[in-house]
């Protein structure tokens, strides 16, 4: 049941948002996740909660897309985990959104707004990323020390002091 009620979650999406979905994968059968236009995203998210009630976040996901075999590039994508506590159709499911991000200026709308709770998972993208959540109330090292200054730790590009 789970399942069908997550497909019909994305199938209600490409039908109402067509035009701000860049694609869609369906992951295994309790996670599915839909690429979203980046200047969609709070209204997909706002619509998310509301209507389908997907009322937390579990997690915020950066990814170093330097290379893709297909869809060009490069790109960091942005990946919200969602979930519902109060859907009992949907508690053992999650629904990914993602958006593709410019690499060398990656700027997306803060969820803070829809989803409180995911002020540290933003935080921590924006640290290990690079990634601008602009909106957000609290945009500052959560992780690294003050005194970093080089590129974001978690993309492709980064090299380890001491590992050449």
């Amino acid at each position: 049941m789970t399942w069908e009620k997550l497909k019909q979650v994305i199938d209600d999406l490409k039908e109402k948002f067509k035009d701000s979905i860049e694609g869609e994968v369906y992951v295994e059968r309790k996670i599915g996740k839909v690429i979203l236009r980046r200047d969609s995203l709070i209204e997909v998210a706002r619509y998310l909660r509301d209507v389908h009630g997907f009322d937390q976040v579990k997690g915020v996901t950066g990814v170093d897309l330097v290379k893709l075999k297909e869809g060009g590039g490069p790109f960091i994508e942005v990946i919200y985990h969602l979930g519902s506590l109060d859907s009992p159709e949907l508690i053992d499911t999650i629904l990914n959104i993602s958006v593709r991000l410019d690499r060398e200026n990656p700027r997306i709308s803060s969820l803070y707004t829809v989803w409180p709770s995911v002020e540290y998972h933003e935080r921590e993208v924006y640290e290990m990323f690079g990634v601008i959540f602009e909106g957000h109330p609290n945009l500052k090292r959560l992780l690294l020390p003050e005194y970093w200054m080089d590129i974001p730790p978690l993309r492709k590009d980064y090299k380890i002091p001491g590992r050449d």
